[in-house]
């Protein structure tokens, strides 16, 4: 179990995707692996979740070296909070790409509701970067 308050004090870079090992979702996690310790200079965490099972996780980050957290959205509750849940005819549920950025205090600094897989994770460096300049002054 993991809560917001876990990661008060850090740039939390919370991100939903649809699904472990299909072709975007892969190529989302592998950029922020590659990126991540552009990320991590910026005292930022970067935490994955999907209705994906905690061994689908498992599996996941193995294969693919990730270096962050992927959490189980078993029932999509935590999606459906962020309005991030994708329902087809109420028979397969799964997240939508979205990705939010919340600051050390807890509040909400960012959304990303139109997600490019490819060049993600230079966009929220990009918007880290502002967001820690603009909170410096």
């Amino acid at each position: 179990m993991h809560s917001l308050a876990d990661y008060r004090g850090k740039w939390l870079v919370l991100y939903f995707y649809p699904k472990d090992e299909t072709p975007g979702c892969t190529t989302e996690a592998c950029t922020f692996r590659d990126d991540i310790a552009a990320i991590q200079s910026m005292g930022a965490v970067v935490v994955g979740i999907s209705e994906d099972s905690i061994d689908s996780h498992a599996r996941f980050a193995k294969k693919y070296h990730l270096p962050f957290t992927l959490l189980a959205d078993d029932n999509g509750a935590t999606a459906q909070e962020y309005d991030s849940l994708f329902s087809i005819l109420g028979l397969m549920k799964f997240a939508k790409r979205h990705t939010f950025i919340i600051s050390p205090d807890g509040h909400l600094a960012a959304k990303f509701m139109d997600v490019d897989p490819d060049d993600h994770s230079k966009q929220i460096i990009a918007k880290l970067t502002s967001l820690i300049r603009s909170a410096s002054k």
